[in-house]
């Protein structure tokens, strides 16, 4: 089973930055984006043998996110059950045979950390959600985090400690979100892996350098960690200031 994250920042930007051509040579199972920063009837994509399932925020040209899957889902969930957190269409949850596929796009806390405070109810929104889903089946989500964990995750931990994405706070909540019963994929294979980044700064020649973040995540539940088959970040792929990041997984969607 293999799946795709993405946050393309703008989707009708980046299906003119060779979106379309990577969806196809990937071949994914389910494919997830973020920052679609569009609303119904602004785009058509639709894809031969995948049905695509879309949550737009009610601000026009800001958030979103979209599912496109291969398997038709026994059910499909947009946001989380409230409103303050479900108006920015930031999560979309597929319900499968044996797991649910949740696709993320989690609030950026934003210069002088303005966002901070609602970040962290989001947070623990989020892991109640996700916990509560647990209890019927494993858990897949995936999504742009907006926090490197680690200092192994970005370039430059020192100089960017109190910044958006690499505060104790939001850190923290990472933590506590895995400590709950949840496995970072990509750290699960690789957990020295240096200079391994999904996300650059546009300033300064940041991707040619690679003075990155991993800020993009695959992140399932603690019981079918065994399953991971690889993780990877396609560093390689252009189109947004993300890259797409991937999981291979070694269990199928019915009852195989």
């Amino acid at each position: 089973m293999k799946l795709i994250s993405w946050n393309v920042n703008g989707i009708r930007a980046c299906v003119n930055k060779g979106f379309k051509e990577f969806f196809k040579e990937i071949n994914a199972d389910i494919f997830c984006i973020q920052e679609t920063k569009c609303q119904p009837g602004q785009i058509e994509l639709e894809f031969e043998g995948y049905k695509s399932y879309w949550n737009s925020a009610e601000k026009k040209g800001y958030s979103g996110t979209a599912i496109f899957t291969k398997y038709e889902p026994l059910s499909v969930r947009y946001g989380i059950g409230i409103e303050e957190h479900d108006k920015e269409g930031r999560v979309i949850t597929l319900e499968f045979d044996k797991f649910y596929m949740v696709n993320i796009y989690t609030p950026n806390s934003k210069r002088e950390l303005e966002r901070l405070d609602y970040r962290q109810i989001w947070e623990d929104e989020i892991r109640k959600y996700l916990l509560n889903l647990n209890k019927t089946k494993p858990v897949i989500m995936c999504g742009d985090l907006n926090v490197a964990h680690k200092e192994i995750d970005l370039k430059n931990p020192k100089t960017n400690r109190k910044n958006a994405g690499f505060t104790d706070e939001e850190r923290a909540k990472m933590t506590e979100l895995l400590d709950a019963g949840f496995t970072d994929t990509f750290r699960y294979l690789y957990p020295d892996k240096e200079n391994a980044y999904s996300w650059w700064s546009y300033m300064g020649r940041a991707r040619e350098k690679n003075v990155g973040w991993r800020i993009d995540y695959f992140i399932v539940s603690k019981d079918i960690e065994k399953e991971i088959k690889e993780a990877k970040i396609h560093s390689e792929v252009m189109g947004s200031d993300h890259c797409p990041v991937e999981l291979e997984m070694e269990m199928f969607f019915g009852t195989e």
